[in-house]
């Protein structure tokens, strides 16, 4: 039975292969055949580059100055006491919606075992191995690897009660299933001194959780049999995953050539489907876990074949690492589109330098460096322990690489449609078209974002903590992901609407300006034949009009502006704002409009942990209806 499934999925397989090459890139399996990559696979494990556990020199080498700190991290864990992932903490998520209460204790025992794995391969002593074997044997006895959201979202009923026997594969199955891949590679021989059955139960949960799923399942929408169906940073993750775990574990070399091939599939239909102008649609939050994880990947399969497969030098993947570096506006701040946060995921600078290395960016790998010499820090244990080994090895090197770079004035993403412009007087624009079904989206075609002199003034506020709504099908409930709490207008008092046809078009973009018609962004109750929205940053002052047409006015039109800061807007015709003694000015046709100053008290803890306690939404609504018109606002820095 088992056979018949494994030769349908290569017959699936290979035909959904010459079904994408005609339309798609096919960067890793264009022109190379699985004959092939079994000629090239490393195989038993001779991909390694990292010292044998019983290398002690060669590990004292690999961890450097970093080796004491190492081993004091996980002494810290010797008295750990495991805890109980509770079937209720998964029942929680249908009651309640929070997916922290089954994460936290989950994610504390992960880092638990990293810590002490780490350690022991830094210390060679074996006084972490029973500690490790507690830790492993507890997570074997688990129901499940995965956690309580994902389950949900895979069981045909919805529930989050994983049944017995769960092998549901997903990012935190995945990263359990790599760590544990290489605890078993590194310490198995350590486990059979002490029982033979630990490796030999431990080895089987990985079979059963990880390998036979993986080779017989088709049905999970990040793997890309879908051909409608959009795929997101889950995809290069998860694949990453399988892809060490296969490498790692598998001995056969049959099914270690239809994993790795699988794998190489899978990923082709991520790059064929997502823009290929590098821009990643996810912001800069998820930079780490789309673009990063491209890079892991791409280091994963070059390790697995000898470099016979070899992404490093595609022009799409050396995009999608500098994205990062584009998208830095300075001192932690981002540009954040979608659920990216405002601060952060632009500072694993290892990661980044080791991806600019790899790909012969001097931007990026100058840019880590100066991001590594502002936030000083030490490669750290986790689940995704290539990656660490990797950090490790390059750790000196990296120490002491010249820190900077020179920052772009003008970016644009032409198939993402992400438009970045450097002005004076220390002014940072961001715009976007794009279409209303992105990963991670928000209604917000034709939005913007201005700061000045780092410091972010007319903002996206990004999301906020997760929970079940976040991903289903209430998520345009949530305010921050809605139109007027982005810097748009309301056309005919009604909001853009989410989906894959809500879209801008006629982009332009150029150094001096960048316009789009975002009507194609609202539905049909906005009876709006076009809204041409544009920007032009010069001289310190950003021009923003909105020209429109629409079929009959029936509600007043609405331009909302979301601010950060001081906001007065007593004053008609001038809005005035303040952010840390950068003060700026916004002018609008007080005959047009009339103001209103909205405060937005901010309690969420992962949006107010980025702007406190409140933001504010400037509404400007239009004194008369008008069926063509054009409207004019400008902002300066003072």
């Amino acid at each position: 039975m088992k056979r018949t499934v494994l030769l349908a999925l290569s017959l699936v397989l290979a035909g959904s292969i010459a079904a994408s090459a005609a339309a798609g890139r096919d960067h890793i399996t264009g022109g190379f055949g699985m004959d092939q990559l079994k000629e090239c696979l490393v195989e038993n494990q001779a991909w390694v580059p990292f010292p044998a556990y019983s290398d002690r020199a060669g590990w004292d080498a690999l961890m450097g100055s970093n080796r004491e700190s190492i081993i004091a991290g996980g002494e810290k864990y010797l008295d750990y006491e495991w805890k109980v992932i509770r079937m209720s903490t998964y029942m929680e998520y249908a009651k309640s919606g929070d997916r922290y209460v089954n994460e936290v204790p989950y994610d504390d025992n992960n880092n638990a075992i990293a810590r002490l794995f780490a350690a022991e391969l830094a210390e060679g002593r074996g006084r972490f191995i029973p500690q490790i074997v507690d830790g492993v044997m507890h997570t074997c006895e688990m129901t499940s690897w995965a956690i309580s959201a994902h389950v949900a979202s895979f069981s045909p009923d919805g529930r989050p009660l994983p049944k017995q026997g769960d092998t549901t594969l997903e990012l935190v199955q995945g990263n359990v299933s790599q760590m544990l891949s290489w605890i078993y590679y590194f310490l198995h021989e350590e486990f059979d001194r002490m029982d033979p059955e630990i490796s030999r139960r431990l080895k089987s949960e990985l079979v059963r959780r990880e390998l036979d799923p993986y080779l017989t399942e088709t049905s999970y929408w990040w793997m890309g049999f879908d051909p409608d169906h959009m795929l997101n940073n889950w995809n290069p993750w998860c694949n990453t995953n399988a892809l060490v775990c296969f490498m790692l574990i598998e001995d056969d070399l049959e099914r270690l050539t239809r994993g790795v091939w699988k794998s190489m599939w899978s990923v082709d239909q991520y790059l064929n489907r997502i823009q290929g102008d590098g821009g990643i649609e996810e912001g800069p939050s998820y930079w780490g876990h789309s673009a990063g994880m491209v890079y892991e990947y791409a280091r994963a399969i070059h390790l697995a074949t000898g470099g016979a497969v070899n992404l490093f030098g595609i022009d799409q993947i050396r995009g999608m690492g500098e994205y990062i570096v584009n998208s830095y506006v300075g001192d932690g701040w981002v540009v954040n589109f979608a659920d990216a946060s405002a601060r952060g995921g632009a500072d694993d600078s290892n990661l980044i330098y080791r991806f600019g290395k790899a790909t012969g960016s001097s931007m990026m790998m100058g840019y880590a460096a100066e991001i590594r010499a502002a936030h000083p820090g030490r490669p750290s244990p986790g689940s995704n322990v290539l990656a660490f080994l990797e950090s490790l090895s390059v750790y000196d090197e990296f120490s002491s690489a010249a820190a900077g770079y020179e920052a772009r004035d003008y970016v644009w993403y032409p198939q993402t449609q992400f438009h970045y412009v450097r002005g004076a007087k220390g002014l940072f624009l961001a715009a976007k078209a794009g279409y209303n079904d992105e990963s991670h989206n928000h209604n917000d075609v034709g939005s913007f974002c201005l700061y000045a002199d780092n410091l972010p003034v007319f903002i996206d506020a990004g999301v906020g903590t997760y929970t079940a709504k976040t991903f289903s099908a209430q998520r345009y409930d949530i305010w921050t992901m809605q139109t007027d709490y982005h810097n748009l207008p309301l056309i005919n008092g009604v909001p853009q609407r989410n989906g894959r046809e809500y879209r801008a078009g006629d982009v332009y973009s150029s150094s001096s300006c960048f316009r789009a018609d975002i009507a194609g962004a609202y539905p049909e109750e906005a009876a709006v034949r076009s809204w041409v929205r544009s920007y032009s940053l010069k001289g310190g002052t950003l021009s923003i009009s909105d020209t429109f047409d629409l079929v009959e006015a029936k509600a007043p039109n609405q331009v909302n502006f979301l601010a950060w800061g001081e906001v007065d807007a007593s004053v008609p015709g001038v809005v005035t704002l303040s952010v840390q003694g950068r003060n700026l000015i916004l002018k609008y046709d007080s005959s047009a409009f009339t103001a209103e100053k909205e405060t937005i008290s901010v309690d969420d803890p992962r949006l107010s942990a980025v702007w406190g306690p409140q933001i504010c939404r400037i509404r400007l609504t239009a004194r008369k209806l008008q069926r063509k018109g054009s409207y004019r606002f400008s902002i300066t820095r003072r």
